[in-house]
């Protein structure tokens, strides 16, 4: 049911976005507008970043057991190495599978159908590695 209210909430706000701005954007492209200090949209992209910085912060103030959520690694430094994992894999895809699994595939762009595919096949093989390692105990 969170899955289902998680996605409903996104796409409205995918939706509100496309209504007040006239175009689809991914968080690389948001973050891409801020960090270059874009003119257009940096106030309301700056506290968008903002919120990503500090939800997970704030998280942090809780147990993920109280939460529902298991962690599968809380090695600061692997999760460090995954999120700038992660930032290369979006530099290199030309956006992160928010932006083309929720705005690309809304549009139909083939691009971003193939992206996704690619994304989440990534994904799963990583995590089938890192399983069969013993890496991540899932």
């Amino acid at each position: 049911m969170e899955s289902l209210l998680g996605g409903l909430i996104i796409g409205l706000a995918i939706a509100i976005l496309y209504l007040t701005r006239g175009n689809f954007t991914g968080i690389s492209e948001i973050y891409f507008n801020v960090i270059s200090i874009n003119k257009s949209g940096f106030l309301w992209g700056f506290f968008f970043i903002l919120g990503l910085i500090v939800g997970p912060v704030i998280l942090s103030f809780f147990s993920y057991n109280d939460l529902g959520f298991e962690m599968p690694n809380t090695n600061p430094i692997i999760v460090i190495l995954g999120g700038l994992l992660v930032g290369y894999g979006t530099q290199l895809g030309s956006g992160c599978i928010f932006g083309h699994g929720i705005c690309g595939i809304g549009r139909l762009s083939v691009r971003s159908m193939v992206g996704a595919c690619i994304f989440i096949g990534a994904g799963v093989l990583t995590v089938l590695i890192s399983k069969s390692l013993g890496w991540v105990a899932l």
